[in-house]
């Protein structure tokens, strides 16, 4: 294979998606720097995919990989190459991004240069060893935990991806105007999860009330893994409520594209094949078309944040866009300030400390944490009762419910709220094997083969869900007890992604493993009654985490960000 060729690619940040198909692969790599991993043939002898163990045949599950350790200790900028655990020749001999056989001194010298990047360009978070990083902006900054260089995904599957977007956002809205399908779905959750249950109870009370939404406003987020074995591209989660990173995800991709553009000539990499990423201005647009339909002009974005937030920054790059490009002004409230602060006008009319409210953006409010007392109760209700448009409604954070996904997954449920054939088909694609706990047959496989699954509890945010034993024990003793706390969750599928050495900076500290990447595609969606006036992707979020860590979350600690290299 030769260098990269350089043939002509139009990036837009009107819309990353339409873009050339890619003429040439990656670049060769040189291997006289790391040792030829040996054959596993013990584990490919153990390991039974999830077809083989199903009765009748679902859709293929791809094998386990050996894991890696985690991040070693801290250590000097230079970086340190972890013990890498054995991968087949096949694996070991795909191209990759990874930076396992570069220079040293190259890689000191682009590791430097990023963190001077990110440091002048907002590329940053509070750190976690400041008090007052999480309140105070300006106080205990560090870089965002980011990957060195871009990860390589083919552009079929990326394009994919983004022409899924606008069909999961009408879905969304779909499934959000049926008020009985989303109560009959979570009824069984509702009795054994507490949070559900007091989600469900606002919902319940809006429908009392017949409270019609007629403008809707939804910023989404649908994640994907690309299963190595059948090369599929499959949806992880739709993220309805707090799709975080449109702003630094945006950054990474800029960061990126900076240092191919001074050592990608070395590398043989060409920066034009990182789709051009504007997450963050069309959200932004999507938020001022909102204000605008709501017309009035002294009203405000509500920002409802959480009390601690060291991801603020990403936030207040959505604020900053929304004012200096739409002369759109936000405020930043809590639950509980919002509770102290918040008034009900007889006219429906949402003020906070007197300042009518005009749109709702809620990065905060979808975990239990977010609600410690009544307070915050009081305040979700208050923003629900009000004219205020809610991104999300409570009707739209229902609908991004891990047992909502798995309820769309049944035959003919789809059906039931689209009508186009082939839309209807490109979805089902992209689902995975998604389960009730209430199918013995299925619990008793995942009992058999855990590592073949994922339990799934209805909580966003990351760090939430069960892997490998502890499914097979949490499963055999939700069976011991007999409760109805299996309701609770769903089980899902386990996807195997191709794993790559790659490079990654957290804390000013490089390190070297083998890592696994997911993709999210980002969807804003407006409606005025019958009147569609956005429905778009938005551009994409990369998120890279070494193969041994289960969850993914950047802002939980688990992930870091990082960007594309089309191929």
């Amino acid at each position: 294979m030769g260098a990269v060729q350089s043939s002509p690619l139009v990036l837009t940040t009107a819309d990353a998606c339409f873009i050339p198909a890619a003429s040439a692969l990656l670049p060769p790599r040189a291997s006289s720097h790391v040792a030829k991993p040996r054959s596993n043939s013990s584990l490919s002898g153990r390991i039974r995919r999830v077809d083989e163990i199903l009765e009748p045949p679902v859709s293929k599950f791809t094998s386990p990989v050996a894991q890696n350790p985690i991040f070693p200790r801290c250590l000097a900028l230079k970086c340190v190459r972890s013990e890498m655990e054995a991968k087949n020749d096949e694996t070991a001999e795909k191209p990759t991004l990874g930076f396992v056989e570069i220079d040293q001194g190259l890689i000191d010298q682009m590791v430097y240069d990023a963190l001077v990047w990110s440091s002048l360009h907002g590329l940053v978070v509070g750190d976690r060893n400041v008090n007052r990083s999480g309140k105070v902006p300006g106080v205990g900054l560090t870089h965002a935990p980011f990957a060195l260089l871009p990860i390589s995904f083919p552009e079929s599957q990326f394009r994919e991806a983004c022409e899924l977007a606008p069909i999961f956002n009408e879905l969304v809205d779909r499934v959000s105007l049926d008020g009985k399908f989303l109560q009959d779905s979570l009824s069984r959750t509702k009795k054994v999860d507490a949070f559900t249950s007091r989600l469900l109870d606002i919902h319940s009370k809006m429908m009392e009330i017949n409270k019609k939404d007629e403008i809707r406003l939804g910023l989404h987020r649908s994640d994907y893994m690309l299963d190595e074995q059948t090369k599929l591209l499959l949806q992880i989660e739709l993220n309805t409520i707090s799709s975080s990173f449109s702003g630094l995800g945006c950054l990474v991709s800029e960061l990126h594209r900076s240092l191919l553009s001074h050592y990608g000539e070395t590398l043989g990499l060409d920066p034009r094949r990182i789709p051009t990423n504007a997450a963050v201005s069309h959200y932004a647009e999507a938020l001022a078309k909102a204000w605008i339909e709501f017309n009035n002009l002294k009203a405000t974005v509500l920002v409802v944040v959480q009390t601690e937030e060291r991801n603020m920054y990403d936030q207040h790059w959505l604020s900053s866009v929304l004012r200096e490009r739409h002369n759109v002004r936000s405020i930043r409230k809590t639950l509980a300030e919002i509770d102290a602060e918040g008034e009900l006008q007889p006219d429906g009319t949402l003020l906070v400390g007197g300042v009518p409210v005009a749109v709702i953006y809620f990065r905060a409010g979808y975990t239990p944490n977010d609600y410690p007392s009544e307070s915050e109760w009081r305040a979700r209700l208050l923003m629900e009762e009000s004219s205020a448009i809610k991104c999300p409604s409570i009707s739209y954070h229902l609908a991004g419910t891990k047992k909502i996904q798995q309820e769309l997954a049944k035959p003919n449920v789809l059906e039931r709220f689209l009508e186009n054939k082939e839309d209807i088909a490109k979805i089902r694609k992209c689902f995975a094997g998604l389960w009730s706990l209430e199918d013995p047959h299925i619990v008793g496989k995942a009992i058999e083969s855990p590592e073949l699954f994922v339990m799934k509890p209805q909580r966003e945010g990351g760090g939430n869900n069960i892997y490998g034993d502890d499914v097979r024990e949490t499963l055999l003793r939700l069976q011991r007890e007999g409760s109805e706390e299996n309701a609770a969750y769903i089980l899902m599928q386990r996807i195997f992604p191709s794993i790559s050495p790659t490079t990654l900076i957290r804390d000013g500290i490089c390190y070297k493993d083998h890592a696994m990447s997911e993709l999210g595609i980002y969807g804003a969606y407006l409606r005025n009654k019958e009147n569609v006036i956005v429905n778009e992707q938005c551009g994409y979020l990369m998120r890279t985490k070494i193969s041994s860590s289960n969850e993914g979350g950047v802002a939980s600690g688990f992930a870091v960000l990082d960007s594309l290299y089309l191929t």
